[in-house]
């Protein structure tokens, strides 16, 4: 272990290497100075289920405005990814005025699936690496208790009759799992093995306290079964089953037995409530207006590919980031993919070569959840919490999109 870390050590100093270049500090870098999340919680019956989306991002942004210290007025935008809420930007708008942030500042959704986090936080840092502003807010947020990614109704058949791909796009997320599990030979026991290591990963970080940087504590409300209110303060993650092994999840039936026998409730995302959010400026003003620099956004990059293996997505989206900074996976120290489906994770880990130990380390959405437009930015908020805590310097974050696409972002540790 002291040989390869010195070795990493070793690139990241090399003068005109990659390594050297993405790490070096310059004036004009996208930096980081806040990024948390709120707990996430079971869908429809957990400590969020009676909670509005509103609510939910109106308490983030009242926690990054306080715990940042930083005058509200210097807020030029915020970007919120979210999925399943035709209504969001409205929601955004009223939330962050609710919170303190002026009229001044503007505020806008967008919806980019399951990378919606990420890709907020990409228009943020194009918006100041570009000067049209300074300061930005980028975060995610999905009440999946509210809402979902189910299509109502089928698309225009004068549409999807020119292309099988069209067609496609309209597979429920479930059947595209069982197309990977079926395509690349992805067997239950392999999902399994890498769901129970999730979850248990999971468990150990939850006990040994190693989440609770990274959320910030949210009072709400629930109706009880009675139909009685009661204020609650949500303080952990409510999706981690202690004691989780593969031979139990191999117990638990099909999940979409009508697309194939694979995908079950156990080695599959769970249905989420939560939000994250990243706090993002030059380094030059950071370092002006005397905000820490928890990390550097060094860029990000979506690929295409066929709708009907969306899962595999961070396959292609990796390489096509790693390529554009002239970087290998060896250079890498902590990867945060999404886990969407166990099929999926499990193809790409073996398909690129992940080292497991690099991957996940505090487990992923099958054991934390999977709040559709917050995951991207969650993963930040996780990715950066395990690079600070171990020393850590170079993370990539991950993620499939559906209807085929994936993503990926790279940041540097700065802590």
């Amino acid at each position: 272990m002291a040989v390869e870390r010195l070795g990493t050590i070793l690139k990241h100093l090399s003068p005109g290497s990659p390594l050297s270049t993405i790490t070096s500090k310059n004036a004009d870098d996208i930096v980081i100075t806040l990024a948390i999340r709120t707990p996430l919680a079971k869908a429809k019956k957990g400590g969020f289920k009676d909670t509005t989306l509103e609510y939910l991002t109106y308490a983030i942004l009242k926690e990054v405005k306080e715990r940042s210290n930083l005058d509200p007025a210097l807020v030029e935008d915020i970007a919120m990814g979210n999925v399943s809420d035709g209504k969001a930007a409205y929601k955004l708008r009223a939330a962050a005025l609710a919170a303190g942030f002026p009229n001044t500042a503007g505020a806008y959704s967008l919806n980019r699936f399951c990378s919606s986090g990420l890709k907020a936080v990409a228009d943020i840092a194009n918006s100041i690496s570009t000067g049209n502003i300074d300061v930005g807010i980028a975060l995610g947020a999905e009440s999946m208790s509210i809402g979902g990614d189910a299509l109502e109704q089928p698309f225009d058949a004068e549409v999807t009759k020119h292309s099988q791909e069209s067609i496609d796009c309209m597979e429920p997320m479930g059947w595209t799992s069982e197309n990977v599990s079926r395509d690349f030979g992805i067997t239950r026991e392999k999902m399994d093995e890498y769901a129970a290591e999730s979850f248990q990963r999971a468990e150990r970080a939850q006990k040994a306290g190693l989440f609770d940087e990274e959320i910030v504590p949210i009072k709400t409300r629930v109706k009880d079964a009675n139909g009685e209110w009661k204020e609650v303060t949500l303080t952990k993650d409510e999706g981690i089953r202690p004691g989780t092994t593969a031979q139990g999840l191999g117990k638990i039936r099909s999940a979409f037995p009508q697309w194939g026998p694979t995908t079950t409730g156990g080695n599959a995302s769970q249905v989420t409530d939560g939000a994250a959010a990243v706090l993002l400026m030059k380094r030059s003003t950071a370092i002006k207006l005397g905000q820490p620099i928890l990390a550097k956004y060094v860029g990000s990059t979506v690929a295409g590919l066929p709708p009907r293996i969306m899962g595999i997505g961070p396959a292609v989206a990796i390489p096509k980031l790693l390529g554009k900074y002239g970087l290998t996976l060896s250079d890498i120290d902590v990867i945060e993919i999404n886990e969407a489906f166990a099929s999926m994770a499990v193809y790409c880990r073996d398909k690129l070569g992940l080292e497991w130990t690099k991957m996940n380390p505090r487990g992923g959405a099958i054991a934390l959840g999977h709040p559709l437009g917050a995951t991207g930015a969650r993963q930040i908020v996780t990715g950066l919490a395990e690079c600070r805590k171990n020393g850590k310097k170079i993370l990539l974050t991950s993620m499939c999109i559906g209807t085929g696409m994936g993503m990926a972002g790279l940041f540097v540790n700065e802590q």
